[in-house]
């Protein structure tokens, strides 16, 4: 009888650099004191803003939004949508896998985190040895 090989969980889609910013942020905002949940929603909103900053094609920002106050809320809000953990959990974790997730990236982020490496040094390293499942349903 052969010995039980040990399967390797893999993603269902390729892994982002926005899956580790918006993961590294979280990790950020958790060391800041937020509750998870909020800390999720953090990394998600601040991943797609800085998204948005390196893919805009109008840069005309004469910075008069940054002068206006805003009130404090649990949510950061983007395009009318509250980025919530559970949108964190749809957007990133559910789009790569929840096991994928649970037992090797948010393990390997928080242990490069945890460690003082930036976000810059692990981004392409551990993304490059996540390759999707070829079997995964692509279009989920």
């Amino acid at each position: 009888m052969r010995a039980a090989m040990a399967v390797q969980v893999k993603p269902r889609k390729p892994i982002r650099r926005f899956d580790v910013f918006a993961e590294y942020r979280k990790l950020d905002a958790l060391d800041d004191g937020k509750p998870v949940d909020q800390a999720k929603g953090y990394g998600l909103w601040v991943a797609k803003v800085v998204a948005a900053r390196t893919f805009r094609r109008d840069k005309t920002d004469d910075g008069t939004a940054a002068d206006v106050p805003r009130r404090r809320r649990k949510w950061h809000v983007l395009s009318g949508t509250p980025q919530t953990d559970k949108l964190f959990d749809h957007e990133i974790v559910e789009r790569m896998g929840a096991e994928f997730y649970r037992e090797r990236f948010a393990p390997a982020i928080r242990d490069a985190h945890s460690s003082g490496k930036t976000y810059e040094s692990i981004r392409d390293r551990l993304r490059r040895r996540w390759k999707p499942d070829p079997e995964a349903d692509q279009d989920r």
